[in-house]
Order: structure tokens, then C-alpha cells, then sequence
């Protein structure tokens, strides 16, 4: 039997009978997308559709005609492999036809992807990697109340499973750390994960002492008693404080041959149960939702952006990169969209700067650094620049985070300090020697290293512009600047600070390599030897071009880095001549055992990266 149309939209006076209509919809909806899909998660999506119904009915203040209102709510799929419920929700809303739920989830060249990303205008973040999407929320909350003054709530649906991930608690002690009441977390409580019960099953009690142990309100709900929902979802959104509602739902609901019973996580139901399930479940209906609107009003105009005065470097003066990062920084601070984020590190990573100028822009998030990737996420996703820094070696915590802000298609500008075995006697746990790897294997990424503090200042600025995920590594210890203030930087170029016609081997470093290229060079000079010098302050893209251009030119390179061997300099430098033909005479120097304390000196030197190894190197390659 297929229930009929109501003559309207559902809307917040619809009953509690229309509103179970909905969610029966939107299981039947679940079903029939994965099982034409033959994949998907359907009875996640079976759970959670009765708390969905009467969010989407009743409580989400949404223009689905005009996603990019400031002042609509947001709502954010962290158990994104319940995609077919959301897609049924987008199908409900109007904004997604019967035809594309069903012809084109999880197929080639689809938007209705098999998690949900942003190439859908209603979808703010991508989610997927459990834990995420609680965390996101949070920046999109702390962004829509203190950047915007915004009327917006946002509103996260998160899965039992994840609340086992570290992240889901960082979360919640920022919501409640800031008082974030406009974020309202419904955990669907279903009590089956992928390979069985879940860590606390149905104990809601449990999960409501640790949500209030953060400094959140919880209130505990069957979530599947519509009018008990309708009251939590009220409750939660009465701008008291930072919610969680934690719903005991059934995985599979709805569908009795399927609900509560393990080995269903991630598999449609085959074609037979399928249409038994749909005509258990009332049939195919065809309901529609235009549930609250957004609040009226203007939104609070952005003020008006000032020069941008770039601190300016005398030839020869000791300047560390990242303190003309942080100076840098606070100058770019003169456009409002720049927002920054640090992790309880400013001090060191220099961001203080911009919060001594600009501190209604500066958001702590102390030492959470998954935390503090995904707050930028989130304000990224309501328009906002944000640029996040902290220690190389703890943006490695974080690379989840990063990986998914990419598949977010997110703007964002991240900087590494303390590099490599530069920093000295703090020792390995501190240095930085996987980021490089790291970041240029981000989708999209653009990843720079600095050799002075000109070039830092130049590159900093630059990536208030440059889009997708940029990145910046700086040195800790001061290095004397090696260009003139007007000097320019383009990225995916590189400088050549020495060049001679009778260069027989070309250096190439970047950060505190470049200036030991330079003394290697002076060391080499003093025995005959002409050396040319490469600055490699674009990572990637690298310039391809004056590498090859040194390659033909002297036949021999030598490349030198800080940082382990794997996916770093040497690598993006052998790869860009691969790609031209090139095989010079070549030597990679990295870093390959494991350090220690020591000076810097003894560091550079103790892992081969120093000017008498460089010019060692160099040596050799032009005796064969």
C-alpha cells in the first residue's frame, strides 16, 4: 500500500502521524538506493531515520532553495556511511529526484557519492573517517557564533561506533570549553557496529556521564518515540548550552529480518528482502519537507579589509623563518576572513603575533591538534581563511584530519615549525621528518619551504590566496636573509642565488639546507670547484624547469635535506627529471638514522646533511 501525498510540504505543524509517514519514507528510500546500488548501509541509515524525520520537519531552520544562507542551520552526517538516509532526506526536501537516488548512487561520475562530500551544496564537510564530523561541527559552530554573530545552529549525527575515537572527545571538551550552544550532537545509539556490539551497546547512561564530564548538557531518548525526540530536539536547541542527545535506536529498524542482527553492517539488502522490506514498511511514498526557515535579518557585514604591510628584512640580518611567519601573519590579519588557529604552541610557532593584533580571531584549541584541523575545516565551510599551525612533527597526529579536508575540497593554510634535526638538543621526538612526505601527498596540496625570512614573509601572504591545502615548513633557529624585501616568490618557482657558466655540479636545499649548500659551495670554490645553487622553496609544484635547466647545464646535482629520505625533496627533484628524461650524475642527501640530542651543528653533520658532506658529495659526483 503506497501512502498518498499530502496536498503541502510537511512543515513544523505537521503531526507526529505525517512525521512517522517520513521517516518510513526515508527507510524505504535507504533500501531501495543501496539495493539498486548492490552496496551502501542501509540499516544505518534504518536507525537513525526516525530522529532525522523530526529534525528535518521540525527543528532544521534550512532554505533547501538557497544552501548558502548565512543563517541556516547546518547539519553534518558524521556517520557519512548513512549516506542513503541523508540522500533520502535530500530526495524528501525536493533538491535530489527519485530518478538520481536510485539510477545514480555509488555509480561513476555520480554526486550522490558512497560517503558525502561537497560537491553537493547542501553537504558542508566530507565525512567518512568516523570521528570526524562531531569535530568539524564545532568549527562551523565557533565560526557561525564569535566570527559571524550568526543566528545558525548546527546540528551533527553521529554514529555509536566513533564515540570510541579520541577525536569525538576533543570535540566535546571544545564545545564545552567555548559553551557552544548553538552545537547539538544526536548520537544514534544502535548498538551494533561493523563486526558486532559496539563498545558500551545500549548504555546511554554511560555515554551521558561522559559528555556532561566535558562540560555538555546530555539527554538521554528512545529514538524512535517521535514525540519523545521532538522534545529532546527542542530541549537541545533552547541555546542553554553545548547538547548531545543520545538516541537508543535499533539497527535495521523497521525491517524485522534484518533489525538487531549482526553481519548487516555495510550490506544492501539483496533484491527478494528488499521488496519485502518496502511493503513492510507501508510502501513507496512520495512526501515532501519544507521544514523551518531560517531566522530574517541581514547577516553582520564583514568589515572591510585593510593594507596588508609586509615586514620588510635587511640583507645578512638573523631572522628565524617562523617568526617571519608570525609577523607575516599578523599583517595578513588585515583581511577579515583570515582567522587562525594554534595548538597551545603560539609561543614558539609565532601565531601569537596575529592573536596580540587580531585576538577575536584567534582561536585556541590547546594541545588537540585533530581538533584543531578540523575547527579550521569548519570555519573553511562558512567562508572563512583560516590558517592552523603547531610543531611539523604533531601535524602528523592530525594527517587524517588533512587526508579528509582535501576530499572536503577545503581551503586552508597550515605551517610546520621545528624541522628536522635543525632544532637540536630537543631531540627525535620533536623533529619534524615526515612532514614534507606527508603533505605533498595531500590531494591538491601546495607545500613550501622557506629558506629566509623574505621568502617566509612572501609565501605566507601568498597562501591567503592560493587554494586547496597549502603548507609552509619553518626553521626554528636564525639564518641571515639571502633576498631583498621586493624580491618575489612565485609558487612553483625557485631562486638561484649562485650561478656561474662554469658550474660543474648544482646544490639544491631548501630551509637550512640552502644556506649549507652556499657554505658547501664557498668550501668548493676554495679548491677550483664551480657550484651552482638552487633554492627549492616550492616543494611542490617544484620548478621543473630550472632543475632541468641544471641538470643539462652541469650534469651533476646534489640534493640535500632535512628530512628523512622517503618522499621529500630528493624525491619531487629525481621525480620532475624522470619526468623530462633526465638522469644526471646524483647524490640525495637525507637524514636516515634515527638522531639524538646535540647541537645543530653536530646534528647536520652526525646525519651527512652538512656543508662538509654536501661538498663531500659534490666531490664525488664530479670525479666520476
Amino acid at each position: 500500500m503506497t501512502a498518498q501525498a499530502p496536498t503541502r510540504p510537511l512543515g513544523p505543524d505537521a503531526g507526529l502521524d505525517q512525521v512517522f509517514e517520513l521517516a518510513q519514507q526515508l527507510r524505504v528510500d535507504s533500501v531501495r538506493a543501496s539495493t539498486s546500488a548492490g552496496s551502501g548501509h542501509p540499516t544505518s541509515s534504518l536507525s537513525a531515520a526516525d530522529l532525522m524525520a523530526v529534525l528535518m520537519t521540525r527543528h532544521l531552520r534550512y532554505d533547501w532553495d538557497e544552501p548558502g544562507n548565512p543563517a541556516n542551520d547546518h547539519l553534518v552526517f558524521s556517520k557519512g556511511h548513512a549516506s542513503p538516509l541523508l540522500y533520502a532526506m535530500f530526495r524528501a526536501a525536493g533538491v535530489v529526484g527519485e530518478d538520481e537516488l536510485l539510477t545514480t548512487y555509488r555509480r561513476f561520475g555520480a554526486r550522490l557519492e558512497g560517503h558525502p562530500t561537497p560537491v553537493l551544496p547542501w553537504v558542508d564537510v566530507a565525512t567518512g573517517s568516523l570521528g570526524q564530523g562531531i569535530a568539524y561541527a564545532v568549527g562551523i559552530a565557533l565560526a557561525g557564533r564569535d566570527l559571524e554573530a550568526s543566528p545558525c545552529r548546527v546540528w551533527v549525527l553521529c554514529g555509536d561506533s566513533e564515540m570510541a575515537e579520541g577525536s569525538v572527545w576533543e570535540a566535546f571538551d571544545k564545545a564545552g570549553r567555548h559553551r557552544l550552544a548553538n552545537f547539538i550532537a544526536i548520537v544514534d545509539v544502535n548498538r551494533l557496529g561493523q563486526c558486532g556490539p559496539t563498545e558500551l551497546g545500549w548504555d546511554t547512561e554511560a555515554y551521558a556521564r561522559r559528555v556532561e564530564a566535558f562540560g555538555c548538557r546530555a539527554i538521554t531518548v528512545d529514538g524512535h518515540d517521535l514525540e519523545a525526540v521532538d522534545r529532546a530536539l527542542t530541549v537541545a536547541a533552547d541555546g542553554q548550552g553545548p547538547t548531545a542527545v543520545l538516541a537508543r535506536t535499533v539497527k535495521g529498524r523497521g525491517v524485522s529480518e534484518v533489525a538487531d542482527q549482526e553481519g548487516w553492517h555495510g550490506k544492501p539488502l539483496p533484491a527478494d528482502l528488499a521488496d519485502r522490506a518496502v511493503a513492510g514498511l507501508g510502501g513507496v511514498r512520495h512526501l515532501s519537507v519544507r521544514g523551518p526557515r531560517p531566522p530574517d535579518g541581514a547577516p553582520v557585514p564583514r568589515p572591510a579589509a585593510g593594507p596588508v604591510e609586509l615586514p620588510r628584512y635587511e640583507l645578512g640580518e638573523a631572522v628565524a623563518t617562523r617568526s617571519a611567519f608570525g609577523k607575516a601573519l599578523a599583517a595578513v590579519g588585515a583581511r577579515p576572513e583570515v582567522v587562525v588557529l594554534d595548538a597551545e604552541v603560539g609561543n614558539s610557532t609565532h601565531t601569537q603575533d596575529f592573536e596580540k593584533a587580531y585576538p577575536e580571531r584567534y582561536v585556541q584549541t590547546y594541545i588537540a591538534e585533530q581538533q584543531m584541523i578540523a575547527a579550521a575545516v569548519g570555519m573553511a565551510a562558512r567562508g572563512h581563511r583560516p590558517y592552523a599551525a603547531t610543531f611539523a612533527a604533531f601535524l602528523t597526529r592530525a594527517h587524517d584530519f588533512i587526508r579528509m579536508a582535501a576530499v572536503s575540497r577545503t581551503t586552508m593554510a597550515l605551517c610546520g615549525s621545528h624541522c628536522g634535526v635543525e632544532i637540536g638538543a630537543d631531540g627525535p621526538s620533536q623533529m619534524g621528518l615526515e612532514d614534507l612526505a606527508m603533505m605533498r601527498a595531500v590531494h591538491g596540496s601546495t607545500v613550501l619551504y622557506p629558506g629566509d625570512a623574505t621568502s617566509a614573509t612572501a609565501l605566507t601572504a601568498a597562501m591567503a590566496d592560493l587554494p586547496g591545502i597549502s603548507y609552509l615548513r619553518t626553521t626554528r633557529g636564525a639564518y641571515p636573509v639571502l633576498y631583498a624585501p621586493d624580491e618575489v616568490f612565485p609558487v612553483g618557482g625557485s631562486k638561484t642565488p649562485r650561478r656561474g657558466d662554469q658550474d660543474t655540479v648544482t646544490l639544491v636545499g631548501a630551509g637550512v639546507t640552502l644556506h649549507e649548500c652556499l657554505a658547501a659551495a664557498d668550501l668548493l670554490a676554495a679548491d677550483g670547484i664551480h657550484a651552482r645553487v638552487v633554492d627549492l622553496y616550492s616543494v611542490k609544484p617544484v620548478d621543473a624547469g630550472t632543475l632541468a635547466r641544471a641538470a643539462r647545464e652541469t650534469g651533476a646535482l646534489v640534493v640535500a635535506e632535512d628530512h628523512h629520505p622517503e618522499g621529500g625533496i630528493g624525491e619531487a627533484v629525481q621525480s620532475a627529471l624522470m619526468a623530462r628524461r633526465l638522469a644526471p650524475a646524483l647524490a640525495h642527501l637525507a637524514v636516515t638514522g634515527l638522531p639524538g640530542s646535540g647541537t645543530t651543528a653536530e646534528l647536520l653533520d652526525d646525519a651527512g646533511i652538512s656543508r662538509t658532506h654536501i661538498a663531500e658529495a659534490a666531490r664525488a659526483l664530479i670525479q666520476k
